[in-house]
């Protein structure tokens, strides 16, 4: 196994470009993510797969969102329009919360939908796509318009979006990060 390889040198790329991966390529890393660490069982996630022109469509949610909250000018409209336009596939993760379980808490099915991104992040560098995870405004409970334009049911919450593709540039050098800055031994 190169598990320990995988998970040292994944890093956020921001430059993409075609091609994404193919759907046989999606269907191992998805089921990828469908391994992620789960209490009760409730699969509490959801993914939308973003490509091609679907992008443009995406843009307009994110364009229309916005005006629901501040006026927009023309620079800021295009700027807007251009963000789905970063990468050539986009997946959508969605924690689907189940709130009839209470003995899992929203958090818990937050974490499992945020360990299956990540899982999604490592099998994509593994296949030698690059990956990175944006959130804002657009990946909120609170943005109803977006998840109305999703097709999202109420209480399903959007935590963010994976641009995927292959990058155009090699990845930036990982920072030295030391263990004892971040772990303590509680004896």
């Amino acid at each position: 196994m190169e598990t320990m390889k995988t998970l040292l040198s994944r890093r956020s790329i921001s430059k993409l470009t075609s091609p994404h991966p193919s759907k046989d390529e999606m269907e191992d890393v998805y089921q990828a993510a469908l391994r992620a660490p789960d209490h009760s069982w409730l699969r509490p996630w959801k993914f939308i797969e973003i490509t091609g022109d679907s992008r443009n469509k995406l843009a307009k949610a994110f364009i229309e969102s916005t005006k629901r909250l501040e006026d927009l000018d023309q620079e800021r409209e295009n700027k807007i329009a251009a963000l789905p336009l970063r990468s050539p596939m986009i997946i959508v993760v969605i924690a689907k919360i189940n709130h009839e379980k209470p003995n899992v808490p929203r958090l818990e099915q937050i974490q499992s939908t945020a360990a299956a991104a990540q899982n999604i992040l490592l099998a994509l560098h593994d296949k030698g796509y690059g990956c990175y995870w944006r959130t804002g405004k657009y990946s909120s409970e609170r943005n109803k318009y977006i998840s109305n334009e999703l097709a999202l049911e109420s209480n399903d919450e959007v935590l963010g979006y994976l641009y995927v593709g292959t990058p155009e540039v090699d990845a930036p050098k990982i920072p030295e990060l030391e263990n004892k800055d971040f772990v303590t031994y509680w004896n």
